[in-house]
């Protein structure tokens, strides 16, 4: 920001400043404003989302007191007017001069007059981020780009709620400390992700040239995924393909749902890799990526993935005495243009022991 000018800013950039107030500032306060403003213009280049982007951006209220708060305590007239401060941070907000009353710094005791007018900046949170972590991974292909890796099932791709550690992300920061910054300052390299308990191929971006690059591919469908699912019953049919609409389940809203009027179009073929009497090896090709598409889709079908203890009704487990340990789905093989060379490249993630051992008991079960 220093020594810049608003023609040296990109429009994106500028509109933002402009919109701060803050282009003629110089004045330690307005100066933050202007680093967060532009951070934030960053941010939205690298593909942040409108709602992760506002959670870290400054707040500004003005406030009027009207004439039944006269002579209420400041930081409980705050308290009251925004929900989400609480008195004890309404009163920090004061003590650190972000709460001004007529444009005045003061007390958080101090009482209001009806008409006075009391301003209130509230910063954001510390930036997230993600402590790297010395976990091993399975790394099936890197260069000074991209890295590609087997994820093993059980682990989580990225820092959430209830998951702040051992997850995908960290391992990666663990080996290889600089990656892009992604769509959320929690998800560093991850272009796209992968259940819990999908295991395979992960495509993971070093920098956010590479990640815009392969995200566009995704976006344009240019990425080829084969997965390997085993699912319950015999498939009927050697192949097929499932178009319908997928949205937010309106019963759980943890699970998605095929819907019949809203949603986005979501596109699967599969094939049958093999038989085994009450459970089927498919081959699945999803066109598009929607959200636990491969599973909402062969649960459609009548056919859940073994294991899915979210889509899937545990009825042929049950039958067979099979305990399946997770979902049976497996990222097997995926294909896209280098984002540096524009090559074709393709690589495949061998199917895991747990996944094989389920194979080999279904084999002995047979017709059972």
């Amino acid at each position: 920001m220093a020594g810049g000018s608003p023609s040296a800013l990109r429009p994106c950039e500028f509109t933002l400043l402009k919109n701060a107030h803050c282009c003629a500032a110089t004045n330690e306060r307005a100066l933050r404003v202007c680093e967060l403003t532009v951070r934030a213009s960053r941010c939205i280049r690298n593909g942040w989302h409108e709602r992760t982007l506002q959670a870290y951006m400054e707040k500004q209220f003005t406030l009027t007191a009207g004439k039944k708060d006269d002579g209420t305590r400041l930081d409980m007239f705050v308290a009251e007017s925004l929900k989400e401060l609480s008195r004890s941070k309404a009163k920090r907000l004061v003590d650190e001069g972000l709460i001004t009353v007529n444009a005045a710094q003061t007390k958080a005791h101090h009482e209001v007059r009806a008409g006075d007018v009391v301003n209130i900046t509230i910063p954001p949170p510390e930036e997230p981020s993600v402590a790297p972590e010395e976990i091993p991974l399975s790394v099936i292909y890197e260069d000074e780009k991209i890295v590609v890796i087997d994820k093993q099932p059980g682990m989580v791709v990225h820092p959430a709620p209830g998951n702040l550690s051992h997850t995908l992300a960290n391992a990666l920061l663990g080996r290889y400390r600089r990656l892009s910054t992604g769509t959320h300052p929690l998800r560093p390299g991850i272009v796209h992700r992968l259940d819990k308990d999908t295991s395979g191929c992960l495509v993971v971006a070093k920098d956010d040239v590479t990640h815009r690059k392969l995200a566009d591919l995704f976006a344009g469908r240019s990425v080829l995924k084969e997965y390997r699912a085993l699912v319950a019953g015999d498939v009927p049919n050697d192949d097929g393909e499932i178009i319908t609409l997928i949205d937010r389940s309106r019963r759980d809203r943890k699970k998605m749902a095929v819907t019949a009027d809203k949603g986005r179009e979501a596109v699967t073929r599969y094939e049958v890799v093999e038989r085994y009497g009450h459970a089927t090896h498919v081959s699945a090709f999803p066109k598009t990526g929607r959200t636990h598409q491969i599973r909402v889709h062969m649960a459609h079908i009548g056919h859940p993935i073994l294991g899915d203890r979210q889509y899937g009704h545990g009825k042929t487990e049950r039958k067979l005495g099979l305990e399946v340990p997770r979902q049976m789905l497996h990222a097997h093989r995926i294909s896209f243009d280098h984002p540096e060379t524009g090559e074709n490249i393709e690589f495949e993630a061998p199917l895991p022991d747990d996944f094989l051992d389920v194979i080999s008991r279904l084999k002995k079960l047979g017709n059972k």
